[in-house]
């Protein structure tokens, strides 16, 4: 009973972990990138560190060649002037010397190695974040095309937006013409005060026009 109450327990925090991360995924990917940028300034520092030292042991196998070179040349002018006690302390000095040469190019060598590899990684992880950055843009456009098609197909989802539009059209498209209604009124204002009688009688032959015609205007022209 307990793994089965545990198993549902793990499966719904799952899924709420599931639901947040959709929500906030692009919050949580520009935080993920500034993670990823922390780290990689700290690995740049402590490359910046390695390569110091690095530099540092350089010089100083560079000053301890010089130095041997120097001591073995006035080791052999010593034996040459038969100065053997000269020539024997010059000898343990340079025995000393290339024994701390031997050190510091051991410790260079492993300096080399940890920057190559540190170099390498730097490298790896800038493009990484590069990548990182462009999908995040994309993530983003993604993003901003799924909200606007969610509100679409809600608004598709909700008929009484277009129905209400559909019935505003219909009734401008069904109301009366004013000018067509106002045309008829005449006619029946005419029908009530006779006035289409005379009209119609004068286009009969039956007495003087009432209203000029384009024959009236040809036949003063011909004229």
């Amino acid at each position: 009973m307990f793994g089965i109450l545990k198993t549902l327990v793990a499966g719904s925090t799952a899924r709420a972990e599931d639901r947040l991360k959709d929500v906030y995924a692009i919050e949580l990917i520009d935080q993920k990138i500034r993670e990823a940028q922390g780290s990689l300034k700290a690995a740049k520092a402590t490359l910046a560190a390695l390569i110091q030292r690095q530099r540092a042991e350089t010089r100083q196998i560079e000053a301890l060649q010089t130095r041997i070179t120097d001591l073995t040349a006035r080791a052999t002018e010593a034996l040459a002037a038969d100065r053997e006690d000269l020539a024997q302390e010059a000898a343990q000095a340079i025995a000393h010397m290339e024994n701390e040469l031997t050190l510091r190019r051991d410790t260079q060598n492993g300096l080399d190695a940890k920057v190559l590899r540190l170099r390498q990684s730097i490298e790896n992880a800038n493009r990484r974040i590069i990548d990182l950055k462009q999908g995040a843009v994309m993530a983003r456009a993604v993003r901003r095309e799924q909200d606007s098609q969610a509100r679409l197909n809600a608004t598709i989802a909700d008929q009484s937006s277009f129905e209400d539009a559909e019935d505003l059209i219909s009734r401008v498209l069904s109301r009366d013409d004013p000018f067509e209604q106002g045309e008829i009124l005449k006619e029946i204002d005419d029908g009530l005060n006779h006035g289409s009688i005379g009209d119609k009688m004068a286009a009969s032959g039956f007495g003087p026009a009432t209203k000029t015609t384009a024959a009236d205007v040809l036949a003063r022209l011909r004229k």
